[in-house]
């Protein structure tokens, strides 16, 4: 709640909190602002308050007021008219050879969520996070795995010079031996380290595709994703995402039509629905891949949490047209950035030419040390507690979200759910904002953002009565 001081009036600290959620991307370009009289209700001031507070907003240049219309969130530089010009376009349609459609929406939106994991909104539990509690990822094997890398002698080794270019190859195999107890057949040399599976999925994109190309990305999908091939100037070709896989239908007219270089897939534990791919999507998907000369770029991300015997279509293809990503920051250590790729051999030296022109190498001493990690059965172990705890949050996360009103669109499986509030979850999300929540609303995953009643939820950090007790108050308000 705001509340008045000697250094600060209520209007300049209502201004200063829409500014910045602005400056945070929590509220995007072209929002519209509460109306002044539904604004001083929410916050509980006067409505000359709100109204100067919005002056100020007006006068920092990041609101504008349309006649009749209210307040709304101006559009960011990257947005004006030049940025148009220069827009990325994006396939709104499947059927024929219409033109594609410009968006003025700058990629940069797209990280709002993200910036909001990177600084406490509140010292709640954040229902909108896309990884565990830290006290769920404390242990003692990592800072033993770091300790038995930094001794001088060590150090001295490897840190003052650079290091393979590939990657530390003890980490590639160990990721070797990985792989292929989920039936993924990888040599260490068809391995190379990323920073991050963030860096995996650009490094992929950056070799294979080129501005202007189609890509298929599954719908609803990461935010993320869909920005960052639209920064990199890509068509974006949205899939429909089922339970058993992705449209196949849907893919086959993309193909036709369109001849798409590439099809980025969360098969197993999809973010953010949870579904799995079925053996028989998975086949039909290789099918037309084979067909339609197209690659397959497979995200297991959530490869830590997911069910025995997952379909991967890497392991079906033998990566032959399939690539394969993979990462820790899920299970482990966010900020140890260890990611990696799995791919085809013919494909290898020119996804290495791009690590090589990103980031040079990688950290050796996080690689080694992960690579104990692995080694010594400290991961296997660390994951399956986690699954453990996690299926137990899962559950009373999923009855409390039932018992409050909510539904599930999909069956609660993984790390998060996709559920259905009944109300749009975006006008919501700015409402929970003011009690110390962040939410990751529905429309967030989609390609063009349109509202949305359904919102992605964290299961280990919704286990609180509170959180749904004030999201049911504040959804009667809307």
């Amino acid at each position: 709640m705001l509340m008045k001081t000697a250094s600060q009036s209520l209007t300049e600290q209502l201004a200063a909190r829409f500014a910045q959620r602005i400056r945070d991307r929590l509220l995007n370009p072209g929002a519209r602002l509460p109306s002044v009289r539904l604004c001083a209700q929410q916050q509980g001031v006067s409505p000359s308050t709100v109204v100067g507070a919005y002056d100020q907003l007006l006068a920092q240049g990041l609101v504008e007021a349309r006649k009749n219309r209210g307040f709304y969130v101006r559009e960011r530089t990257l947005a004006s008219a030049e940025y148009a010009q220069a827009a990325p376009k994006t396939i709104a349609k499947v059927e024929g050879e219409e033109a594609p459609v410009v968006r003025h929406r700058a990629p940069l939106n797209a990280t709002a969520l993200i910036r909001g994991m990177f600084h406490a909104i509140s010292d709640k539990p954040q229902p909108g996070m896309g990884v565990l509690p830290k006290e769920w990822l404390h242990t003692t094997f990592l800072s033993t795995a770091v300790r038995r890398h930094c001794s001088v002698a060590a150090l001295n080794a490897f840190s003052l010079q650079y290091g393979e270019a590939a990657g530390d190859l003890g980490l590639r195999r160990a990721l070797s031996t990985k792989l292929a107890g989920i039936a993924v057949q990888a040599s260490p040399e068809q391995i190379i380290t990323t920073v991050g599976a963030t860096q995996a999925l650009d490094v992929v994109s950056r070799t294979l595709l080129r501005a202007g190309d189609p890509v298929m990305v599954e719908e609803p999908g990461w935010a993320i994703e869909f920005a960052r091939l639209e920064a990199l100037g890509m068509r974006i070709l949205p899939v429909p995402r089922r339970a058993d896989g992705p449209d196949l239908e849907v893919m086959a007219r993309y193909c036709e039509v369109h001849r798409p270089k590439l099809f980025v897939s969360v098969s197993v534990l999809h973010n953010p629905t949870g579904f799995c791919l079925s053996p028989s999507s998975a086949y039909r998907v290789l099918q037309l891949a084979s067909q339609f000369d197209f690659h397959v770029l497979e995200d297991d991300t959530y490869s830590h949490f997911a069910p025995e015997h997952a379909t991967r279509m890497c392991a079906l293809d033998g990566l032959q047209r399939t690539i394969y990503v993979g990462g820790f920051a899920k299970i482990l250590a966010p900020n140890w950035r260890v990611g990696y790729l799995a791919a085809p051999p013919q494909l290898v030296e020119r996804l290495l030419d791009t690590k090589l022109l990103t980031t040079l190498t990688t950290p050796a001493l996080m690689e080694k040390s992960l690579a104990w990690c692995i080694d010594q059965g400290q991961l296997r172990r660390h994951a399956e507690r986690i699954r453990v705890r996690l299926d137990a949050a899962r559950a009373r996360s999923a009855k409390l979200a039932l018992s409050h009103g909510c539904t599930f669109a999909a069956e609660p499986v993984g790390l998060f759910g996709w559920v259905d509030t009944g109300v749009d979850t975006d006008v919501l999300a700015q409402r929970m904002l003011d009690e110390g929540y962040l939410l990751a609303p529905g429309g967030l995953f989609h390609a063009e953002r349109t509202p949305s009643s359904l919102m992605r939820i964290n299961f280990a950090t919704t286990q609180e009565a509170a959180f749904w007790d004030t999201l049911v108050r504040l959804r009667a308000e809307q």
